[in-house]
């Protein structure tokens, strides 16, 4: 029997939530002029929390693009990745037809999605620039398959305990100290 994915991801090694992650992530990287084979993957995975190769700053920077482009689209509703989160389809100004409003739904999850797991991708690359948005993302629903892998990259880089007191404050305070976040 195979386990559901949320029990998966809070299981994970460190190494296979980035490749699962930069799997996701290899037509927008693509997108960004980022073109990642099944070895660099399993490079770039093999070297989290270690060196990471030269490989690793296009990669960051690719995620990074992909982020903002997506962050501009959540901002055309004037939202950002937190509102985003709180912020029902039925208070998206902008449709009329049942065809509008699913397009819309579907890039604003598309957005919160690729914000989400680009986020936790560039955690896990070293990058806690975005260590926000996947505190965020835990605050509103940390059940949720996006939030578990947050949590699950945030608690491996950071080295604190999921169970720590005020484990988001702790997270929060080391990617400060880190120079992110």
């Amino acid at each position: 029997m195979r386990a559901d994915p949320a029990r998966r991801a809070a299981e994970a090694p460190l190494d296979e939530l980035t490749a699962l992650l930069l799997r996701q992530f290899k037509r927008p990287l693509a997108a960004q002029g980022v073109n990642l084979s099944d070895a660099d993957i399993a490079a770039l995975s093999a070297a989290v929390h270690r060196v990471l190769p030269p490989a690793a700053a296009p990669v960051r920077a690719g995620l990074r693009a992909a982020v903002a482009e997506s962050e501009a689209v959540l901002a055309r509703w004037g939202l950002t990745f937190r509102q985003s989160l709180q912020t029902t389809m039925t208070d998206i100004p902008g449709w009329q037809s049942t065809a509008e409003f699913l397009q819309i739904a579907e890039e604003k999850a598309n957005a919160e999605l690729r914000i989400a797991a680009g986020a936790a991708l560039l955690a896990a690359l070293g990058d806690l620039a975005y260590v926000p948005h996947l505190l965020d993302l835990i605050a509103h629903d940390p059940d949720d398959l996006d939030a578990i892998i947050a949590r699950r990259v945030l608690t491996l880089v950071s080295g604190i305990a999921p169970d720590a007191p005020d484990w988001a404050g702790q997270v929060r305070a080391w990617a400060e100290q880190q120079g992110g976040g």
